[in-house]
């Protein structure tokens, strides 16, 4: 039975441009997996409110990380899907990548294009830490896409890899690149991206995963308990969401007396407008507006050849040693 990847991640704005910010936004925003408001209550105040006001000062974050390629998002996420596809062409396994919300290959055409070769379609999620606004979100779309076929191919899905050793290994790999590059910081903060305290109530992992993350690679890199901090970011809302929240925690930094921080963002498996503009502008002006002196931001994995082999070791694990055999 051949195998075909599928690699899937959130999306992004195609362009620059309002109407494209608004459309991926609208996408993004409107899925009940993200936001568990009534959509009675929460539909009026997206379109009639937050559509109209958000997308102009969106679009002004994005062209600062924009590129002349397009989106950092969309070419790293496909650097790290040929990558992965190439260290698997001894055995001809197709990887094909998609996007939730736009910029990029939808999830039903994604899967029309595995299913001309393969018969089965192994679905990795690009969010190490499970959570019902992303990896729920994914198998959503993937069974939508699955239920209007009558040849249904096998499928199997991940639906987390937060503590794959491979994958461990190369985010502390990151750290220790950095450091070789940039010097040391007497504080690690590792940042992810923040969900309402509710959702956890109700059951979602996410939270404890990112833990587990975050303590494998204190471990791994051999951190003492107060050399390094787990964080939240990208707050939205009035709602009360996971703390500590980044800002507040690099801010109280300097009155600790560290005034050197370097910052990673597991839970980011390619970079994008919440690692680069968010945590790598934002967040560097509230360090050093505190008192801080060197901020230094590590670059998510993105198609780096220890994070393709994390990715290639599920592949192994999930297809029994043989991704595809033709």
């Amino acid at each position: 039975m051949k195998t075909g990847v599928l690699l899937v991640n959130s999306g992004t704005p195609a362009s620059l441009a309002t109407r494209d910010v608004r459309a991926f936004l609208a996408g993004l925003l409107g899925d009940p997996r993200v936001v568990e408001i009534p959509r009675l209550l929460w539909w009026p105040i997206l379109h009639g409110i937050i559509l109209r006001v958000r997308p102009r000062a969106s679009a002004k974050k994005y062209a600062a990380i924009w590129t002349r390629e397009g989106s950092p998002l969309a070419l790293e996420s496909e650097a790290l899907r040929r990558g992965l596809e190439e260290s698997l062409a001894a055995t001809e396994t197709p990887v094909a990548l998609a996007m939730l919300y736009t910029g990029g290959t939808s999830v039903r055409d994604a899967i029309d294009a595995l299913r001309i070769s393969c018969q089965r379609i192994l679905v990795i999620p690009m969010f190490p830490q499970s959570c019902g606004a992303t990896t729920g979100a994914v198998f959503d779309q993937v069974s939508a896409a699955f239920r209007r076929l009558r040849d249904v191919p096998a499928l199997s899905f991940v639906s987390s890899y937060c503590d794959e050793p491979n994958y461990i290994d190369a985010l502390a790999a990151s750290v220790h690149d950095y450091r070789r590059e940039h010097g040391s910081a007497k504080h690690l903060l590792m940042s992810f991206h923040g969900i309402p305290e509710q959702f956890v109530a109700r059951g979602d992992p996410y939270r404890s995963e990112c833990e587990r993350t975050a303590n494998l690679v204190a471990q791994r890199l051999g951190l003492a308990r107060e050399e390094w901090t787990l964080s939240f970011q990208s707050r939205f809302g009035r709602a009360r969401w996971l703390q500590p929240y980044t800002s507040e925690a690099l801010a109280a930094l300097p009155g600790r007396g560290i005034d050197s921080v370097h910052v990673m963002c597991p839970g980011f498996a390619a970079d994008c407008l919440e690692t680069l503009e968010e945590i790598g502008m934002e967040n560097r002006d509230v360090f050093l507006a505190a008192g801080g002196k060197s901020y230094g931001y590590i670059a998510a994995l993105n198609g780096r050849p220890d994070h393709v082999a994390a990715l290639r070791a599920i592949v192994s694990r999930e297809t029994g040693g043989a991704a595809c055999s033709g």
